[in-house]
């Protein structure tokens, strides 16, 4: 070979050191983890940037008397668990916020301004409401803010809307309740807010999958409004003063599948149900960004032998519940032992001595609320 074939080949050889090296970065760096931290870090910053740095903490308890137009309606008692920060069993649902985010800035929005405003109506990207309803019981407070309004020149509005994403529009024949009854809060809250009656909204779904749009045009329901969703709101504010816990009443039977909470209600595999909001639900294995987002919120919170057996690194700092034997009395902290703290379920060793082979069972460190 000769020196001038050698120059020759050097570039291709420093190109090829320099693909490895760009592709061993690739390789190493993109994976769901590395995507995850990167995904909710730019969130976090993003809530500086705005002002909305409250959102990277963890949601403060509302006032019993106080109801978010997009609860009303669901699972009393999943909307009882969210309100009061239980732990939630699964992932956020970041791929469908997002694209349901995405859909209605970059498509819905465009669509309503070229195709219904006019010279002399507009549209407002949302409006805010924080409205009060009286009722025999109470006095309730709702508060939200809308989807895109169809507004006046002075800004007063017209027509509001409520966009919802799903995956298919196969079989949406009708409105879900609990949209109508969003819809219903955003009426009544602006009529009150702008001293107008507004009686007509615009509910409409989308298909993420197909951009395929439905639109149903919504009449303000008075008697809808103050049978159902006053009275649920009303029954709701009921439970949480008298620190109850709500029977599980979802809108439709498939929703405690897709629950974030469906273990500590008892319709998971754990052998529990009914149980109070506050600690982590023993041998369930929570998402890690759910198990920090709980300790933050709870001083006080303990992990369970399972989490932290998945999480040393965060075990390391907070307290972990112990074993129980079901049989007897015996009991020991995480700690105690290297033997139990490596077993996956260890046995007890009082009965043990006495010939029997019990399994001890993670510590319950939640009030079990058995009477609804």
């Amino acid at each position: 070979m000769t020196e001038q074939d050698t120059h020759a080949k050097s570039p291709d050889t420093a190109q090829s050191v320099q693909i490895d090296a760009v592709a061993s970065k690739a390789k190493s760096r993109v994976n769901g983890p590395a995507f995850s931290r990167w995904y909710h870090d730019r969130i976090f910053r993003r809530n500086i940037r705005e002002g909305k740095e409250y959102f990277n903490g963890p949601s403060s308890i509302p006032p019993v008397d106080r109801h978010s137009p997009s609860s009303l309606l669901q699972c009393h008692r999943k909307i009882k668990y969210r309100q009061e920060n239980a732990p939630e069993e699964t992932q956020d649902v970041d791929g469908i916020l997002w694209a349901g985010s995405q859909i209605e800035e970059e498509l819905y929005l465009p669509f309503l301004r070229d195709t219904v405003a006019t010279e002399n109506t507009y549209v407002r990207n949302s409006m805010w409401i924080d409205s009060k309803v009286e009722t025999a019981s109470c006095v309730l407070q709702i508060r939200g803010v809308t989807d895109p309004v169809i507004v006046d020149p002075e800004g007063n509005p017209l027509l509001p809307t409520e966009l919802k994403s799903t995956t298919s529009l196969e079989y949406k024949d009708s409105p879900n309740a609990h949209h109508r009854a969003q819809l219903h809060a955003y009426l009544y809250g602006l009529s009150e807010k702008y001293d107008q009656e507004l009686t007509d909204g615009l509910l409409v779904y989308i298909s993420r999958e197909t951009l395929e749009l439905k639109s149903f045009h919504i009449e303000f329901d008075e008697e809808f409004w103050e049978r159902t969703v006053v009275e649920w709101a009303a029954a709701h504010t009921e439970y949480r003063e008298n620190s109850d816990l709500p029977p599980p009443t979802p809108e439709f039977a498939w929703e405690c599948k897709f629950c974030s909470y469906r273990e500590r209600c008892g319709n998971g595999s754990a052998p529990y149900e009914n149980l109070g909001s506050q600690g982590f639900v023993p041998n369930v294995e929570y998402p890690r960004e759910k198990v920090l987002q709980y300790i933050q919120s709870q001083t006080d919170a303990k992990l369970t032998p399972t989490l932290a057996s998945k999480f040393p690194e965060i075990a390391k700092d907070v307290d972990v519940a112990g074993w129980e034997c079901p049989d007897c009395s015996f009991s020991t902290i995480y700690t105690s032992s290297k033997q139990l703290r490596e077993a996956a379920q260890p046995l007890c060793p009082d009965c043990a001595e006495s010939g029997s082979l019990v399994e001890l069972r993670e510590q319950v460190d939640i009030d079990q609320e058995a009477d609804q």
